[in-house]
């Protein structure tokens, strides 16, 4: 299929956007006293089918830098899998997420592809990634759905962050769910991962618009039939109404590959809003550095041994590789009481 260009394909804020000096040597550039890094990883389901190796590669290039980059949290996007009914790509996605257990604090997003996504079974899923795998590690918070949604704490330069794994479409009950850990952890910065979020914003009809149409947060879904909720849907109903969520992770598009816009809260918080999705072992790596209010954003394959320059869907270098603003100073309040596990 021949690629289009886009139309109003990356979605920022020009206040606060400025782009990643230092990096132009292909690799990340030097890391500035006192930062800490999280890592996203997008749709690895072409690896599960059929590249494990690039999927280890993934894991190993964290393990080996864990150090050098502090990272301190691990967060996969979804669609960890191509096929849901493939053990075999089961055992695949275990076997190198297995890599990180004991190892750092990690969290994964029930994507499309990794549930049944009319019924919105994600028994295959809780099958190779059970709660049980994580509840003794104190990072862990708890689960709904056994680990289809999960929370997990981890802290870095002195700030505490809280990270919400919500599936694809989360129904109302889930996002009860979730208000009531946000609500309870006021105190931490939050962050939520969830699969489907930015892309195009109306449901395409023809598949050009899934590269040329406006894109933003969803209107439209794929997974739980009547029960599921878009992405606007989800920000409206639960994401918006918290004043220390801070950012939204998500995949799912790789025919837009790389999206970031901000949103203001009800609270008056600003919310980073971002989407990734390559292929060729290409993940993010989110460098916070709080000397200068800033969170550095990098996009790196190990097995091509490269940061990202540009792809035919998204051209500029600055879709791949750029910074944004991020205050922060300590966020004040008084906790409730934290919701049963």
């Amino acid at each position: 299929m021949r690629v289009r260009r886009f139309r109003n394909v990356f979605l920022l804020s020009l206040c606060c956007l400025v782009i990643v000096s230092g990096a132009s040597a292909g690799m990340l550039p030097p890391f500035p006293e006192g930062a800490f890094s999280i890592v996203a990883l997008p749709d690895t389901q072409a690896y599960s089918a059929g590249a494990p190796g690039v999927f280890a590669a993934e894991m190993q290039w964290i393990l080996d830098n864990i150090d050098d980059e502090n990272i301190v949290f691990v967060s996969h996007l979804g669609d960890i899998v191509d096929k849901n009914s493939a053990p075999e790509q089961w055992a695949v996605a275990e076997r190198s997420l297995a890599m990180l257990h004991g190892k750092l604090p990690y969290g994964l997003a029930v994507g499309n592809h990794d549930m049944s996504g009319a019924t919105g079974d994600s028994s295959n899923f809780q099958a190779a990634f059970p709660a049980s795998d994580f509840e003794g590690f104190d990072w862990y918070g708890g689960s709904y759905k056994n680990n289809a949604n999960s929370w997990q704490t981890f802290s870095g330069a002195g700030m505490d962050f809280l990270i919400l794994h919500l599936e694809c479409n989360a129904p109302d009950d889930v996002l009860a769910w979730a208000d009531s850990v946000i609500a309870a952890h006021p105190d931490r910065r939050v962050i939520v991962s969830t699969h489907m979020y930015l892309g195009p914003r109306e449901k395409p009809v023809e598949s050009n618009d899934y590269y040329d149409a406006p894109k933003g947060r969803m209107t439209w879904k794929k997974c739980h039939g009547g029960a599921g909720n878009s992405p606007q849907q989800m920000w409206e109903k639960c994401f918006s109404k918290h004043a220390n969520l801070f950012m939204i992770l998500s995949g799912d598009q790789s025919r837009t590959q790389s999206c970031y816009q901000t949103a203001a809260g009800a609270g008056g918080n600003t919310v980073h809003e971002l989407m990734s999705d390559y292929r060729e072992g290409y993940f993010r790596v989110y460098r916070f550095v709080p000397g200068e209010d800033r969170v550095d954003v990098f996009t790196y394959s190990p097995t091509l041994g490269k940061l990202c320059d540009g792809t035919k869907i998204a051209p500029a270098r600055d879709r791949h590789q750029f910074s944004f603003t991020y205050a922060m100073e300590p966020v004040m309040a008084e906790a409730a009481p934290a919701p049963a596990k």
